[in-house]
């Protein structure tokens, strides 16, 4: 694992707790010897965990759309910044970058692009470990009702097993490290068995 992709948001939230583990990240990324892949603002918890990773010494590569260089004031001082046309090149090109994915709190785009990267990987697309490090429980919610679509039976319990979500940046390194993919085909030849039924 030699890259790491974090999505987070372009504010900074309402609680010191957001900014502080974003740093704290941000130093262990650098401490392992790995790089940061962002979105490439300065602004909010995206600029707090880039600056966090420069001063600790590491490599931080941006990747922002054209659209969003004004908006969320891309960083000047990362190691590399790459402009893309839209999104959905930002999305492909960060995947393309990465080892692993991880979400910090942050709204909209940050569920947007770390759900992209859950079904892409649900679809036998990618096989890299996402995680959600959460921070004062802000993602207990959204597990409640990842738990609910198991319940339910819109997701199967082996990709619930397969998205870590804690509190720990230690232990989340380590699931990291020894992670190995559950099986899209699994779960593919499970769908068309039931088809055929």
């Amino acid at each position: 694992m030699r890259s790491l992709c974090v999505y987070c948001g372009s504010n900074a939230g309402s609680k010191p707790l957001y900014a502080e583990r974003a740093v704290a990240l941000g130093d262990r990324i650098a401490r392992e010897g790995m790089q940061l892949v962002y979105g490439g603002g300065n602004v909010g918890l995206m600029g707090i965990v880039a600056d966090a990773v420069l001063a600790a010494g590491g490599e931080v590569v941006g990747v922002i759309p054209e659209q969003l260089v004004n908006w969320e004031v891309a960083h000047k001082g990362v190691t590399r910044l790459e402009v893309v046309a839209n999104m959905h090149e930002r999305k492909k090109r960060m995947f393309d970058l990465s080892d692993a994915f991880v979400a910090l709190p942050g709204g909209f785009g940050t569920l947007d692009e770390m759900f992209e990267m859950l079904t892409w990987r649900q679809l036998g697309i990618g096989d890299k470990p996402c995680a959600f490090l959460d921070a004062d429980g802000f993602y207990a919610p959204l597990m409640g009702m990842i738990d609910r679509m198991v319940e339910e039976r819109f997701l199967h319990p082996d990709q619930r097993e397969d998205l870590w979500h804690g509190e720990d940046i230690g232990a989340m390194f380590e699931w990291m490290k020894a992670y190995q993919p559950a099986q899209a085909s699994k779960w593919m030849d499970e769908k068309r068995r039931k088809s055929l039924r």
